[in-house]
């Protein structure tokens, strides 16, 4: 580990923050209004659901105040609100055909119109609110026929005047489609309205490879493990969006989440799930999910719809296995959101009823305790909540805590250091600020890499002050390489300044971060800290990467780079490969590129075959025999390839010092359509007989 130390001791200096040329891939938070609520904990009541049943499983409805005892980290607080919800007590008169959403909303939100008007609390006594959230993204046409079919039958056999139902969707963007409301007819209008068609669901996490894979006649199976990280993180942020609307109605919440399943890839998607169930935890919402595929049977050959299988996997048994992993991967995520948000995980079940029971069974009698802690501090750390009743041989459920929110304006350099320092050892990553990281690998010398990491800020989520007739704004920078056992091996610590004649450019553009530590092969674990410091808003990312030991590898590869810019590198000396002939290629991180754009591939080939010496007989006078690599880059809309490069050939090592073969190739973007895009890389070493083909992502926008 003594080369590890020393190599993470090349950590190089930021290299700076710059304006991305490229629009930036609109996501739900930057299109979304910022939310007026802000959770406080020195004026905000802290809520704790709490049900109480007797040895026979029935509830108790008689306890008083003085009956209970609330403690937040061991130290005893003072109920200030107690409530009986009993929604056995609404009665068939109750029910109303008028929608309530827009009405408690209107509890706190700025009104234009006038000031808001608050909503009674005998309007929401005793009621149980229900969010029947449809995930179309997810699900195919059938599945979403079965979940609406669930629904209508909920309405017609299973709901009660007390309960009061919303309906929202995702498709391609989220919508309220029926805000609370009792009456059943328009539940059952709005539900008939739900487009079968809008099914976008597909299989998750493919990587690429024919194997295993329904035989259809094509030869390629794109590789869309990208664009589930996007995806997912997508329908995380739909759910923390429908949590921190309803965050400022005090009773409990119970959202149905309607899916086929959520892939998570690896650790990318941790800081957005971790956002979503905290949301959901400070707003009083449990969420009870759905697996609408029902009972499935996994069989080695695959289903009767499909295509027989290509490959050797049907006969040795791991089709069975990848098929069972697959569905145990995606079924994780619906049992950790619904277990961290005191609800329940409903699967490989065909009785789709049970969830509107269960929601119903444990909503039915609770009590509702309110206290405004004692512990002033806005520190943002887990405070414990435990709930004592004073009755003996009863069983009680409770809201186990919450996370405190933190304070920034009113903090000192070293509290904000601290802040900092805290955010990167949490396990509840930051979202407010959305941040995208993209690294990649290159070789520059026997057992050492540079490991160039590239991290975007949309800059419409950065606010900026006037000063000297410029728009300023300063950012932290703080990020930090792990290994395994999670011993730091190299850190970044940054404040950059931002000076700018408007800001209304960088609002409609990326703002971009690029530093490279220098790494040998092995597995770590990358995070980085982005902070504002107009708002104190943070942001963060974190993700696995591996730098592969290419001793043993037969062609001998780099990560392939995709850019939209090429600048002037300056006086800059630096081991960072991408830095070449007085230029340095800017990565693209959310590889979105506009038509009038020109689309540039990069990527190393190390240590090629020598051609034997019969080629070299054959060699034109003047040259010496050498090696013989072919490389060009496929794209591919779907199955159907759609546009081909020509092929680049190289008989020598172009960067001899890192015997290294340095290929830059050029795509004009007026060759393609708009729409998304797999690209295949081929690398073929001729002399060897080897090849390797690369896959990624990438979208064209108009």
């Amino acid at each position: 580990m003594t080369s590890a130390s020393q190599s993470a001791k090349c950590v190089r200096s930021a290299i700076a923050w710059m304006l991305a040329a490229v629009l930036i891939c609109a996501t739900m938070a930057s299109q979304e209004t910022p939310s007026t609520y802000t959770f406080k904990s020195e004026t905000e009541l802290v809520l704790a659901n709490v049900t109480v049943r007797d040895k026979s499983g029935n509830a108790v409805r008689d306890l008083k105040r003085e009956d209970f005892t609330v403690l937040e980290d061991n130290k005893p607080q003072q109920v200030t609100s107690f409530d009986l919800e009993n929604t056995d007590a609404v009665l068939p008169t109750a029910v109303s055909e008028a929608p309530l959403l827009g009405k408690a909303l209107s509890r706190t939100a700025n009104v234009s119109s006038g000031a808001p008007q608050p909503l009674a609390a005998s309007e929401l006594k005793d009621r149980r609110l229900i969010i029947l959230f449809f995930d179309l993204s997810s699900m195919q046409p059938d599945e979403i026929d079965r979940a609406v079919t669930s629904a209508q039958n909920y309405v017609d056999k299973q709901m009660v005047p007390a309960d009061l139902v919303a309906v929202i969707c995702l498709g391609s963007s989220l919508t309220v489609n029926q805000d609370f409301t009792s009456g059943k007819s328009a539940i059952k209008k709005t539900l008939q309205t739900i487009n079968l068609g809008a099914g976008q669901g597909f299989e998750e996490g493919s990587t690429g490879t024919t194997e295993g894979t329904p035989d259809t006649g094509g030869s390629f199976t794109a590789d869309d493990t990208e664009y589930n990280i996007f995806n997912t993180d997508r329908r995380l942020e739909a759910l923390r969006s429908v949590a921190d609307r309803l965050s400022h109605v005090d009773e409990k919440k119970s959202l149905i989440y309607f899916s086929s399943g959520m892939d998570r890839t690896g650790i990318e998607n941790q800081s957005e799930l971790h956002a979503a169930i905290n949301a959901a935890v400070r707003a009083n919402m449990s969420i009870y999910t759905m697996d609408i595929r029902g009972l499935q049977a996994i069989v080695p050959g695959g289903e009767a719809q499909n295509a027989s299988l290509r490959g050797t996997s049907p006969y040795s048994g791991q089709a069975t296995i990848n098929a069972l992993n697959s569905n145990f991967t995606t079924q994780e995520t619906l049992v950790t959101l619904a277990g961290d948000t005191g609800g329940r995980a409903f699967l490989d079940s065909n009785d789709f009823s049970k969830v509107f029971s269960g929601v119903q069974q444990d909503t039915s009698v609770y009590y509702l305790l309110g206290y405004h802690s004692n512990n002033s501090a806005r520190d943002g750390r887990f405070r414990k909540i435990t709930v004592r009743v004073n009755r003996p041989g009863v069983k009680i459920d409770f809201r186990r805590g919450y996370y405190a929110p933190a304070d920034f304006q009113h903090s000192t350099k070293e509290n904000r250091e601290l802040q900092l320092d805290q955010e990167l050892a949490s396990d509840l990553p930051s979202t407010d600020l959305p941040v995208y990281l993209s690294a990649a690998y290159f070789r520059i010398s026997d057992g050492k890499f540079y490991v160039p990491v590239s991290v975007v800020v949309p800059g419409s989520q950065i606010p900026f002050t006037r000063s000297n007739d410029q728009d300023r704004a300063t950012l932290d920078v703080l990020g930090v390489v792990t290994s395994p056992d999670k011993r730091p091996i190299g850190q970044i610590r940054d404040t950059v300044k931002l000076a700018l004649s408007t800001s209304e450019f960088v609002g409609r553009k990326n703002v971009q971060y690029d530093n490279g530590f220098v790494l040998p092969p092995g597995k770590y674990h990358l995070k980085f800290v982005i902070r504002e410091n107009q708002t104190g808003r943070l942001g963060s990312f974190e993700t696995d990467f591996t730098i592969p030991d290419l001793k043993g590898v037969p062609v001998k590869m780099s990560s392939v780079v995709l850019a939209s810019q090429i600048r002037p590198a300056g006086k800059r000396k630096s081991d960072n490969p991408l830095v070449r002939d007085g230029s340095e290629v800017i990565p693209s991180v959310i590889h979105v590129f506009s038509a009038g754009q020109h689309l540039y591939f990069y990527y190393e080939v190390y240590d090629p075959a020598r051609e034997p010496m019969s080629a070299a007989a054959q060699s034109p006078a003047g040259t010496k025999p050498g090696i013989r690599l072919l490389t060009n880059v496929a794209f591919f809309s779907g199955k159907k390839k759609v546009y081909e490069t020509p092929v680049v050939e190289s008989a020598q090592l172009n960067t001899p010092q890192r015997r290294a073969t340095v290929f830059q190739l050029d795509v004009p973007l007026t060759q393609l359509k708009p729409g998304f895009y797999t690209c295949q890389v081929n690398v073929i070493d001729d002399a060897a007989g080897q090849f390797l083909f690369p896959r990624l992502s990438l979208l064209v926008r108009q």
